[in-house]
């Protein structure tokens, strides 16, 4: 991490058009000055990101409780650079969409129970859905996995719409990046679908 910040002006400088004697050309990538966005679970990547001048991205999907804090340090701190003028923020966001509320809830217990497995520092395979998640965690572990994932998003598509404009508007994010995790396949894939409608309407 300490190095972190040098490698960034590193790696910009070698997007930028190469320069006479320049030892090291980056192929592909020299002269195409390629967007760069800080990724971040911490306080450190807001910091950089907004001494930068760069867009930034919180992994809220999986490290929620310095997202507030990290939002605004970026959006007090940042300097307009050459990529950016102003402050751009991405947000991570579970997300997970069906037909009615009880399956969406019904798939999004394989990701409590994920997180429960970490609780218990025995992380695994995904699980499959269970019909009583309350029967597959400990009070503890219940308490911590639903605080990990405070922020996620799971139900019908009205539910997941309205989710979507509480998180959006509270958090005044720029744009989001929706993550979805089923055991089942297809249920992943329906449930980017229903959201590819909310969004188009």
């Amino acid at each position: 991490a300490d190095e972190f910040p040098q490698d960034v002006r590193e790696l910009q400088a070698l997007l930028e058009p190469a320069q006479p004697g320049q030892a090291l050309v980056a192929m592909p990538g020299e002269g195409t000055r390629v967007p760069l966005w800080i990724l971040g679970s911490s306080l450190f990547g807001a910091q950089l990101a907004a001494a930068y001048g760069l867009p930034f991205a919180f992994a809220s999907h999986f490290a929620p409780d310095a997202m507030t804090e990290a939002l605004s340090i970026y959006r007090a701190r940042f300097k307009p650079s050459v990529q950016l003028e102003r402050p751009y923020a991405m947000l991570g966001l579970n997300v997970l969409a069906a037909p009615t509320d009880a399956q969406a809830r019904w798939h999004f217990t394989s990701m409590q129970q994920a997180f429960a497995n970490l609780a218990r520092g025995r992380p695994g395979p995904f699980p499959p859905p269970v019909d009583d998640i309350e029967q597959v965690w400990s009070p503890a572990e219940k308490l911590q996995a639903s605080h990990m994932l405070r922020h996620a998003i799971v139900g019908a598509p009205e539910t997941v719409r309205a989710g979507i404009e509480r998180f959006a508007a509270a958090t005044g994010a720029d744009e989001l990046m929706i993550t979805t995790s089923a055991y089942d396949q297809r249920a992943r894939l329906d449930s980017y679908e229903i959201l590819a409608d909310v969004v188009r309407k």
